[in-house]
């Protein structure tokens, strides 16, 4: 019978949670970053871009080192979010959701660049013409007309965030309850003698949650194109 226990059921709420707020969080930088590298051309724009892809290419444990080193508790910008704010990345769910959306922006902002880049830039310049100013042009015009990118982005983001583990547990590490993600509550499990069985259960539940995602990526994203075209 199909049934997860309880400590199973709180590793993919806990995904969820930490997929969703990866991916909001960094929604609005995403878009900032990716329209800046679609529209404009500045010194040091190339290595900007190679920075934003490097979690693509670098190894997830490498990528969880860096941020352990950074935002730890006793690392420089850990410390001072700390002492400071309050904030606590490491061994905290919210780091958990930290390494997640750095694995995950390069897809989001790959997205929405695209999207930025396809929009006619003529319908912006009419607005202009009509005197609407850059921010107003930015949220009327640009931002609809890249929706279906955005959404793409986001729902990329949302599958690769659900499926992190490298990062999430070189920097958090596999606190059941408090950092341990489907991931790595599969790989635990992995190591057990018997666990296969339950193992085999969080894999179908993680496939069909993804297969989800994409699926309502391609609809949200139809039905933006359609408003956009007046269907």
């Amino acid at each position: 019978m199909f049934e997860l226990s309880p400590q199973d059921w709180t590793a993919v709420q806990l995904s969820l949670r930490v997929a969703a707020v990866s991916t909001l969080v960094a929604l609005p930088l995403g878009i900032t970053i990716a329209t800046l590298l679609a529209r404009k051309s500045f010194w040091g724009k190339s290595i900007i871009d190679a920075a934003i892809h490097l979690p693509l290419v670098l190894p997830p444990v490498v990528t969880g080192y860096l941020l352990l080193i950074s935002f730890g508790r006793k690392a420089p910008i850990g410390a001072f979010l700390a002492d400071h704010f309050g904030i606590v990345f490491s061994f905290r769910w919210t780091g958990a959701a930290l390494a997640c959306g750095v694995m995950a922006f390069p897809l989001m902002v790959r997205a929405i660049r695209l999207s930025v880049e396809s929009i006619d830039r003529r319908l912006e310049d009419a607005a202009a013409t009509l005197g609407a100013n850059r921010m107003w042009i930015f949220v009327t015009v640009t931002l609809p007309l890249a929706l279906p990118g955005i959404i793409a982005g986001m729902m990329l983001a949302f599958a690769r965030a659900l499926g992190e583990f490298g990062a999430t547990i070189t920097f958090v590490s596999n606190i059941p309850g408090e950092t341990q993600t489907i991931s790595a509550a599969i790989y635990t499990l992995l190591q057990v003698p018997g666990g296969d069985t339950a193992a085999l259960k969080l894999v179908i539940v993680s496939i069909i949650i993804s297969f989800a995602a994409l699926l309502a990526s391609e609809w949200l994203s139809r039905r933006a194109t359609a408003r956009l075209h007046g269907a």
